[in-house]
């Protein structure tokens, strides 16, 4: 029996192998040949821990992210933390190394394709002209003073067992080189793409690139054929495989999207799957003849088709993950083979001050003068185009990681010039800022980010301001709809449909003058990703495609409405710069913006005022360094910041669109209510009413409410009902006419105002109800029909706001049996008005279950309390251009 026992026991024991587990003693760290995960995934995480942190606070400085790869590699190697006692020995052993090379040299090849989509070819042919100069001078001098500068270099620093040919090339190169992805996010960055300046710099970069590859092909060629005619051969077959790939190969890969229908719906599985093993494919017949295998993923990345935005798709579909941990992966390798500690004497500092020296001033200079003299751009232009293409990057880096795994390139050396890529790549954006201000920038196009010194409406040949149309300086006749989600479009139809008549009204009677008109503005968030980055660079392209711009135009079609499209492609904080920039240029007299679904942020808080936006931060650290991310926010309140900023900047009416009640909110006959409580924003309100019910479907009430004070009983007997959902004692104390007149608190939106403005304000309002409610007989506007579809009531309570939504209540029913929807428009402040709402609305508030703080800044008290109490299927909340009244 013992016998059978110790065989079983002893078949269990060999049934396990030992895994080399936490929790049998063994340290995870510790590298296993035969199953690396573990501590490749150590490294990775490391890796992606170090760069995101240090990209972070490189943010601020408006540095691209490549910086804080690099520089987060270098503090891992031997530079930083390679001086840790164990560190490099657990975390980065060199049996790992050539598992973490394998990784990072799949997503370097990716990257490469990524590289090759990103190229357009169209760019450079566009601008030829101006970008050839550049483009060879910034190639040819920085060329000359790098083979110039190699030869001290290699006779102090260089094996004399290396050709000094392969070297001079290497650092020629090294020299030449542009990172045109860099270049790209840089130029995004800082707003330069629709700049006469961006778009020179694109295509010199372009090209520029196309050479600097074509140059490091050849370079490896001759390192690895050894003899010049084994070299030779290498280089033919090596333009033979890339004319094979540009021609047949690009026709067969064009057949094969237009037979899978990848390019009317994107990238198919079958199409991903060709286009994967051919870009690995290239990359394999590239590697064995002797040239790198990036040049064969390059060639791929160009041979995809452009249409149907394809190079976007496949780039959208690949991106994150290279982005995320194949990149930082092969910086780290880089910064684990540069250790700044061998700098460490005068002759070697004195060689890198040198190198990066001649680096900058062969590309700034070079460039500089060709563009100054050969394209005729101004001084700071040309600085700014020789900063431009002074970036380094990481297309140096990749030059200088093949030179050392070639043995080229020394340790030493190395790190010589990647110090020189980090400073040249570092002082891009702060030299084109210096060089290049906004306030002096001109736009190669009319429309773009807001430049002072350029009136968009002169240089299309239309004057800047273009008069109201109607002739009674009130009515409004050229409009700009914000389209910026799929979600957005039926409230902008709805809207159209409500002001459609008086614009086509207005083109049937006027001639001799500009013409109403109603202008879309599709707006597309720009993110650091590189598929954003070429959806900026192909806006003309994606203008005739987007389904949001298709859509609505379609719907204009089908009122007899034309339907000017503009869309812009920029940065989450310069969304309501470019709107307002586009209204401003277009002659716009209303900007019409559309408003998320409130109910998106769900157990909303009943807060009503609040200095800082309550953000659910998804990454504390983006907190920390006060990062500008959107992705850390409720969809409210990052929608509320982009309506304020238009707000707070727009030089002409704003009308922002809340629906309550669904896509079908403003369709069919609609009646107004109007709550009428003074100041310039109601004034307009009542304006646009007026206006509105030019439409022979749209019919108005206009409350004119007034607070009164009452003895303490009856107000608190008032605040009781508050409380109560059903009363009606709201109704019941609107008889009785005693107006206070006493000014309330300051509100949230506007500055301070004095008695004097005050009364000015008052007066006003007096003469535009007096206008309306009771018209001359010679009164021209409104006109007779419109003047019969409105109603004017004058409301007395203490409680305004609960009688309006009272009011507004009773009328929904009362109209919901006649088959009209119910819109309430309201002013947005209370400037120069007398009451002050906060202390109501917090009772509102407590009853009705509150909105995000900043909803109720954006949309006002009266907007806030008809949102709250989902008073009516949709509110529309005007403020005007007036700064003062």
């Amino acid at each position: 029996m013992p016998e059978f026992s110790n065989h079983v026991i002893g078949l269990f024991k060999r049934a396990a192998k030992e895994q080399g587990g936490l929790l049998s003693g063994k340290d995870p760290t510790e590298f296993n040949p035969e199953d690396p995960i573990r501590l490749w995934i150590v490294q990775v995480g490391v890796i992606i821990s170090t760069a995101s942190l240090l990209s972070l606070g490189l943010r601020k400085l408006r540095q691209p992210k490549v910086i804080a790869e690099v520089l987060g590699g270098i503090i891992l190697g031997p530079t930083a933390f390679g001086r840790i006692p164990g560190f490099t020995e657990h975390i980065f052993p060199s049996e790992s190394r050539p598992y973490l090379s394998l990784v990072a040299n799949i997503g370097l090849c990716l990257f490469l394709f990524l590289v090759g989509l990103e190229i357009e070819g169209g760019v450079v042919k566009r601008n030829a002209r101006l970008s050839a100069a550049i483009g060879l001078a910034g190639m040819v001098i920085p060329f000359g003073l790098g083979a110039g500068l190699a030869v001290p270099i290699y006779k102090q620093f260089i094996d004399q067992d290396v050709e000094f040919t392969h070297f001079m090339l290497f650092a020629g190169v090294a020299f030449s080189i542009t990172a045109f992805p860099v270049l790209c996010r840089i130029l995004t960055e800082l707003k330069l793409l629709d700049t006469t300046v961006g778009i020179v710099v694109l295509s010199a970069g372009v090209a520029n690139d196309i050479i600097g590859w074509t140059l490091l092909a050849l370079s490896v060629a001759l390192v690895n054929g050894g003899g010049g005619l084994s070299a030779l051969y290498i280089l033919l077959v090596c333009v033979g495989f890339a004319l094979i790939l540009l021609f047949p190969g690009r026709i067969a890969l064009h057949w094969l999207a237009r037979k899978t229908g990848s390019i009317e719906n994107g990238p198919t599985i079958f199409f991903m799957t060709i286009t994967i093993l051919l870009l690995f494919g290239s990359a394999f017949f590239t590697d064995i003849i002797g040239v790198h295998a990036i040049f064969g993923a390059f060639l791929t990345g160009l041979i995809v088709p452009r249409e149907g935005n394809m190079a976007i798709h496949l780039t959208e579909k690949l991106e994150d993950m290279v982005q995320i941990i194949f990149l930082p992966l092969y910086f780290t390798l880089s910064g684990l083979s540069t250790d700044l500690g061998l700098l460490n004497d005068g002759i070697t500092w004195g060689y890198t001050i040198a190198i990066c020296t001649l680096a900058f001033v062969g590309k700034f200079g070079g460039c500089m003068l060709a563009a100054r003299y050969a394209a005729r751009f101004s001084w700071r232009e040309s600085s700014a185009i020789g900063s431009l293409m002074s970036c380094k990057g990481l297309v140096e880096l990749i030059v200088l990681n093949v030179g050392l795994s070639a043995g080229i390139l020394s340790q030493r050396v190395f790190s010589m010039f990647v110090l020189e890529a980090l400073v040249l790549t570092f002082a891009t954006t702060p030299l084109v800022t210096a060089f290049y201000p906004a306030h002096l920038r001109v736009r190669a196009a009319a429309t773009g980010a807001n430049f002072d010194n350029v009136n968009d409406g002169e240089r299309e040949g239309r004057p800047s301001q273009v008069k109201s149309l109607g002739g009674d300086g009130l009515s409004k006749r050229r409009f700009t709809f914000v389209l910026d989600k799929l979600e957005h479009v039926p409230g902008m139809m709805a809207m159209v449909q409500l002001i459609q008549p008086s614009v086509v009204h207005n083109s049937e009677k006027t001639k001799g003058t500009l013409l109403g008109s109603v202008e879309a503005l599709r707006l597309i968030e720009l993110s650091d990703r590189t598929s954003a980055v070429m959806m900026s660079s192909h806006a003309d392209e994606l203008l005739h495609t987007d389904p949001l711009l298709g859509i609505f135009k379609m719907f204009g079609q089908l009122n007899d409405l034309i339907i000017n499209t503009v869309l812009a492609i920029v940065p989450y904080d310069d969304l309501h710069h470019r709107v307002v920039d586009q209204a401003r240029s277009s002659g716009s007299e209303l900007i019409v913006l559309p408003w998320l679904p409130l109910y998106a942020d769900a157990h909303a808080e009943p807060a009503l005022e609040s200095t800082t936006p309550r953000a659910q931060i998804s990454n504390p650290f983006d907190a920390f360094f006060k990062s500008t991310s959107t992705s850390d926010r409720s969809p409210s309140a990052i929608h509320a910041q982009f309506v304020r900023g238009v707000f707070a900047h727009s030089a002409a009416d704003v009308a922002l669109f809340v629906d309550l009640a669904g896509p079908a909110t403003t369709a069919g006959k609609q009646h107004i209510v109007l709550p009428f409580f003074g100041g310039p924003d109601d004034r307009l309100a009542l304006d646009f009413v007026a206006q509105l019910c030019e439409n022979p479907r749209v019919t108005a009430s206009v409350l004119r409410l007034t607070k009164e004070d009452v003895d303490p009983g009856l107000m608190s007997m008032a605040s009781v009902h508050l409380g109560d959902e059903k009363s009606g004692d709201a109704n019941q104390t609107a008889n009785m006419l005693t107006v206070t007149s006493a000014a309330g608190a300051q509100d949230t939106y506007y500055g301070y105002y004095t008695t004097e403005t005050r009364m000015q304000s008052e007066t006003a309002d007096n003469i535009a109800w007096a206008k309306y409610a009771s018209p001359a007989a010679t009164s021209t506007y409104p006109t007779a029909a419109a003047r019969s579809r409105m109603e004017f009531k004058e409301v007395a309570s203490p409680i305004p706001l609960r009688a309006t939504i009272s009011i507004i209540s009773d009328l929904q029913q009362e109209k919901a049996v006649k088959g009209r929807r119910l819109l309430v428009v309201a002013g947005r402040s209370r400037r120069l008005a007398v009451e002050n709402h906060k202390a109501e609305l917090k009772k509102l508030a407590e009853e009705y279950g509150g909105v995000p703080a900043e909803v109720s800044k954006t949309i006002g008290y009266v907007g806030t309390a008809c949102v709250m109490a989902k008073a009516g299927t949709g509110v529309i909340v005007l403020q005007t251009s007036s700064k003062t009244d």
